[in-house]
């Protein structure tokens, strides 16, 4: 054949096989698959702070192909692990999901209680029954749940996390799975409220020991100190389990507790590592994104949490952790490319909360800031109390800004509960560092619309908050075993990445307000699902 009639045809070729590429990429109606990357204590600005030092295919891959929501904000004050990942799955504030904090006071059982805790189930991987938990103090769904509902249960929905309550509140109440980290043995594990033994993968991905290597390492810096961005360096405190020496190199093996050895891991970038390789195994295993119904997995990133409490946001160790980090989501999605293509993926990525600076070191720079003792100042309540009102024990708990009263002891002295309230709330506002104190009874009566105070009464739930909720002026924290941590209604917490990708996502910047109760019904908007049933998020515009 001559060549002036081959050279069409060979253009033809290739231009059928261009064609038939984009077919193939044609993204289906719904997502067969949705993952929810949720990196722990991460700031806003982080992404900015080490962008130098990413490389193209982690978070600059995400940002550059899909879209950035650059305002992306959480709406009330007590910005923890346990209210951010049930906000972001539920798609409301806490007072209407419950997850008021971590850890709340129980005013009938006399106890505080972890936000996943539930006595009626067993723990399941260990020979201990020590984390029985489960999802049952979600009051709402999550959007995961009406997943379920709506298609009856044909979709499967794992949740993946260090931490039990990230894993477990990011999936609701419907899950196939949950697994979180045992410091004790090294395995993931789970509970019976989702299944009666470890499924066949997590037993075999557990029995190859990986956390046995992993603590035997040395956790040495990526990069020449020069080349580091981050101004200065803080070794880890004591209470993680390394030395407290002021200098990099972390040698793990040394510094292990007998009880929960690998505990360690969680302060490492080696914790990154095998989280995301367990997600991995996961998707793999329970054939996730296989079928036409779309599945979810949540992956909670939670040694940047630990690392940020232990050195802050200044230091080179954090920074390493985040250039590791980027290089592990570099190869998560080249998985994920390879194996569906990422325009059958649909990938959430932000942070359950932010975090604040050292107060030492804003306070080197002449800034306000400081440390409230809370244990202090509650000792002082109480002694004011007895000369107030006679000897007794007024106060029956204190937990993350919130002051549980005795009702049954105000009511038996025939005093009016919001009388005390008002007193104890006139006497916390002197301390140095609080900057509001406002009663249970007038987030009852008074609905706020703008300003701190709509914030305090977004965390505010009538069965389980304090009688007095607590707000510290900007740049304070609670004195705790931390150099920092979050916990404020202040832009430092609030203000966190969120970033679309994959799918129908374009490409695109988004400088709206937005916030975190939105992302549920926009994935519920995506799906053609009813919202959450306590959803009061909107739909975000303009991603596809």
């Amino acid at each position: 054949m001559k060549l002036k009639y081959l050279f069409p045809i060979i253009l033809l070729f290739i231009s059928f096989q261009s064609i038939a590429q984009k077919r193939k990429e044609i993204p289906p109606e719904a997502p067969k698959l949705i993952i929810g990357i949720v990196v722990e204590d991460m700031r806003y600005d982080y992404l900015y702070r080490f962008w130098d030092n990413f490389g193209e295919g982690g978070f600059r891959k995400l940002i550059d192909e899909g879209t950035f929501c650059q305002n992306a904000n959480y709406n009330y004050l007590l910005t923890q692990t346990a209210p951010g990942f049930a906000t972001i799955a539920a798609g409301c504030a806490p007072e209407v999901h419950g997850i008021v904090s971590d850890k709340w006071y129980q005013r009938l059982q006399n106890l505080n209680s972890f936000s996943v805790f539930d006595d009626k189930v067993k723990t399941i991987g260990i020979a201990n029954d020590i984390y029985p938990y489960s999802p049952s103090k979600l009051l709402t769904t999550t959007f995961t749940d009406e997943l379920k509902l709506f298609n009856n249960g044909k979709s499967k929905v794992i949740g993946i996390s260090f931490k039990p309550e990230a894993a477990i509140l990011s999936t609701g109440h419907l899950a196939n799975g949950a697994y979180w980290f045992d410091d004790v043995s090294g395995n993931w594990i789970t509970s019976s409220y989702y299944c009666d033994s470890l499924p066949f993968w997590v037993n075999n991905f557990n029995e190859k020991r990986f956390p046995d290597i992993y603590i035997q390492r040395e956790w040495l810096p990526m990069l020449a100190m020069e080349n580091y961005r981050a101004g200065t360096v803080k070794g880890l405190s004591k209470n993680v389990g390394f030395d407290s020496e002021n200098k990099f190199a972390k040698k793990i093996s040394g510094f292990m507790k007998k009880d929960s050895e690998f505990a360690i891991l969680k302060a490492t970038p080696f914790g990154i590592t095998l989280t995301k390789d367990f997600a991995i195994s996961a998707i793999l295993d329970e054939q996730l994104g296989m079928d036409e119904y779309t599945d979810f997995i949540s992956i909670g990133f939670a040694s940047t949490s630990r690392v940020s409490q232990s050195c802050g946001p200044n230091s080179i160790e954090l920074e390493d952790l985040y250039i590791r980090l980027d290089g592990e989501l570099e190869h998560f999605l080249q998985f994920i490319d390879e194996n569906f293509g990422k325009h059958n993926v649909l990938v959430y990525l932000t942070s359950d909360h932010g975090t604040a600076y050292n107060p030492s070191e804003l306070q080197e720079n002449k800034i306000p800031s400081g440390e409230f003792n809370s244990e202090r100042a509650i000792m002082l309540l109480g002694t004011y109390l007895n000369a107030v009102y006679d000897k007794g024990k007024w106060i029956t708990a204190y937990n993350n800004k919130q002051i549980y009263l005795n009702h049954r002891l105000i009511e038996d002295s025939q005093l009016k509960i919001s009388d005390v309230q008002d007193v104890v709330a006139q006497f916390m506002i002197q301390f140095s560092g609080v900057a509001n104190a406002i009663t249970g009874t007038t987030m009852e009566q008074t609905n706020f619309q703008t300003g701190v105070f709509a914030k305090m009464q977004n965390s505010f739930n009538q069965k389980r908050s304090g009688d007095i909720i607590l707000n510290l002026e900007p740049g304070w924290i609670e004195q705790g075993d931390y150099l920092t941590t979050a916990n404020s209604a202040n832009k430092y917490d609030t203000h966190v990445p969120l970033i679309w990708y994959g799918w129908k996502i374009k490409r695109s910047k988004n400088k709206e307000t937005i916030y975190m109760e939105d992302i549920a019904p926009t994935i519920s908007n995506f799906l053609n699902i009813p919202f959450p049933n306590g959803s009061s998020g909107k739909v975000i515009e303009g991603l596809d």
